[in-house]
C-alpha cells in the first residue's frame, strides 16, 4: 500500500477474548484472535482505504460472551492533523454502541467477570456436542458423539438460542453483534429494531472450563416474518453469519438445521424462504435440505416406491458414489417399485410434501429434480426425456418474462443451455453428499 494509505480490511484486526483461565484450557491449534473482516466498505467507503497513517492497526476486541468491545487505534506515524486524515475511531464509533472500552486493563476485568456471570438471552432450542480438541489421541472414530455426555470433560457443547425483540435484554445484545453483518455479509445492513418484528437465532459455544461453564458467541441468523394467507406467516432468512474461527467445521449447517427444525415445530409458520442467498449459503442449504429429505423414510418410500421406481420409463436405484447407477449405494440390486417422483413427478404429491415440510416452492422443486437425477439410469432414454421436460418446464415458468421476448428457436436453445447448466450444478451438489 502507498505511504499514508491503508487497506481497511487488513488494518482492522478482530479478536474474541476469553478469561485467562478459559484461554489456558484451549488446545494449541485453537485461535480466536487477530482475524479480519471480508468487507469494510459500509464503514470506510467503497474503496476500503484509510488515509493518513503508516502501519495502521485497528485493534477491536470482543468479550467472547457479552460482546462488550475494546477499541484501540495504533500507528507508527500520522499526518499532521488536517481534513484529509481519516478519523478512524470517530468513523467506527458510528457503527457500534457507545460505552466501548479504550482502557485495556478495564476491558480485561470485564472479560474476567463475564466468564462467571454472562448467560445467553432467549430460549435454548438446539444443541450438539463436539469432541474437545484437548482430548489426546482420540479421533472421531474412537468416540461416539451421539453418546458423549455433554458434561464430560471430553465434550464441547454448541447451543442455539431463539430470541425476538420482546426477549429481555436482546435488543441491547443485538446492537453489539450486528456489526458482524456489515463485516461478513456483502451488502449487509443493520435492521430497524423499532419497527420490524425480527426473529434471531444465536449460536454459542458452551465450554466447561476448570470450574465453570462459559459461553462464547459463534454466529447468528435473523429472519423476518411476512403474512401468509389466510392466517400464517412466511419466515424469510435474511442474515446468516458464522465467525471465521468457527467456519469450515460444520457449524453453519448445524445453525441452519436448528432454524429449520424450530420452524417445523411452529404451527403458525407456513414456510421458510431465503433472501438473495450467496452461493456458499445456497450450497449449504441444498446439502442440508437434501440430507433431510434422504433421511425422511416415508417421503423417500412414496417418492421412489421403496428403494427404486419404474414410472413413466424411469428406473431409480440407490444413490451410489456417482449417483449414476440403478443399484443401491452399497452395490446391492434394488427392487423395482412405483413412486411419485417419476419422472415426471406427481405435482399434487410434490405440493403436499412441500407444504408439510415448509420449504419454499422453487427450492423444493429443485430438490426434487436433484433427487430424481441422482437415481436416473444413464441409458434410460424415456426417463431422461421426461426429466428434461420437467426441469425445463420449471425453468420456463420461472423465467417466463425474459424467455417470451425471444424468438422460438432462440428460446428453445436458451432453455436447453440453461437445462445443461442446471444439470451440471445438480451433479456438483449431489457429489457433496455422497
Amino acid at each position: 500500500m502507498s505511504d499514508w494509505t491503508s487497506d481497511s480490511n487488513e488494518a482492522l484486526a478482530l479478536s474474541l477474548v476469553r478469561a485467562s483461565e478459559d484461554t489456558d484450557a484451549l488446545a494449541e491449534d485453537e485461535s480466536y484472535v487477530n482475524f479480519h473482516p471480508r468487507f469494510t466498505y459500509p464503514i470506510f467507503g467503497e474503496d476500503e482505504k484509510i488515509y493518513g497513517y503508516n502501519d495502521l492497526v485497528i485493534d477491536m476486541r470482543f468479550a467472547s460472551g457479552s460482546l462488550n468491545k475494546y477499541l484501540a487505534v495504533r500507528y507508527s506515524a500520522k499526518l499532521d492533523s488536517s481534513s484529509t486524515v481519516d478519523d478512524v475511531e470517530g468513523t467506527l464509533s458510528e457503527f457500534i454502541p457507545p460505552g466501548y472500552y479504550t482502557d485495556e486493563a478495564a476491558f480485561n476485568q470485564c472479560v474476567a467477570e463475564d466468564a462467571t456471570t454472562f448467560r445467553p438471552t432467549g430460549q435454548l432450542i438446539y444443541s450438539y456436542t463436539r469432541l474437545s480438541p484437548l482430548v489426546p489421541g482420540k479421533g472421531k472414530g474412537t468416540i461416539d458423539l451421539q453418546t458423549l455426555d455433554s458434561e464430560s470433560e471430553d465434550a464441547v457443547v454448541f447451543e442455539v438460542y431463539h430470541a425476538t425483540w420482546d426477549t429481555p435484554g436482546f435488543k441491547e445484545y443485538h446492537r453489539k453483534m450486528q456489526l458482524f453483518i456489515l463485516l461478513y455479509i456483502e451488502a449487509g445492513s443493520y435492521i430497524n429494531e423499532d419497527e420490524d418484528p425480527w426473529d434471531s437465532y444465536e449460536k454459542r459455544k458452551r465450554r466447561t472450563a476448570p470450574h465453570v461453564a462459559t459461553y462464547h458467541f459463534a454466529g447468528y441468523s435473523s429472519l423476518y416474518p411476512f403474512y401468509c394467507f389466510p392466517e400464517k406467516v412466511r419466515l424469510r432468512l435474511s442474515q446468516f453469519v458464522i465467525l471465521p474461527p468457527y467456519q469450515r467445521q460444520g457449524h453453519g449447517s448445524e445453525l441452519y438445521k436448528s432454524i429449520y427444525q424450530h420452524i417445523l415445530s411452529q404451527p403458525n409458520v407456513a414456510e421458510l424462504t431465503v433472501e438473495d442467498p450467496a452461493e456458499a449459503f445456497e450450497d449449504l442449504r441444498d446439502r442440508n435440505d437434501l440430507a433431510m429429505l434422504l433421511s425422511t423414510q416415508r417421503f423417500m418410500e412414496e417418492g421412489f416406491g421403496g428403494e427404486s421406481v419404474s414410472h413413466g420409463g424411469g428406473r431409480v436405484g440407490g444413490v451410489g458414489k456417482a449417483g449414476k447407477s440403478g443399484r443401491g449405494g452399497n452395490g446391492t440390486t434394488v427392487v423395482k417399485g412405483k413412486g411419485k417422483m417419476g419422472p415426471p413427478a406427481d405435482k399434487v404429491w410434490v405440493e403436499k410434501w412441500r407444504r408439510d415440510l415448509k420449504i419454499a416452492g422453487r427450492q423444493f422443486y429443485r430438490l426434487i429434480e436433484m433427487l430424481i437425477l441422482s437415481r436416473l439410469v444413464p441409458n434410460d432414454a424415456r426417463a431422461a426425456r421426461a426429466y428434461r421436460i420437467q426441469v425445463k418446464e420449471r425453468i420456463y415458468r420461472f423465467n417466463y418474462e425474459v424467455l417470451i421476448q425471444l424468438e422460438k428457436q432462440e428460446r428453445i436453445d436458451k432453455l436447453e443451455e440453461t437445462f445443461q447448466s442446471v444439470r451440471e450444478d445438480y451433479l456438483r451438489i449431489l457429489a457433496m453428499i455422497q
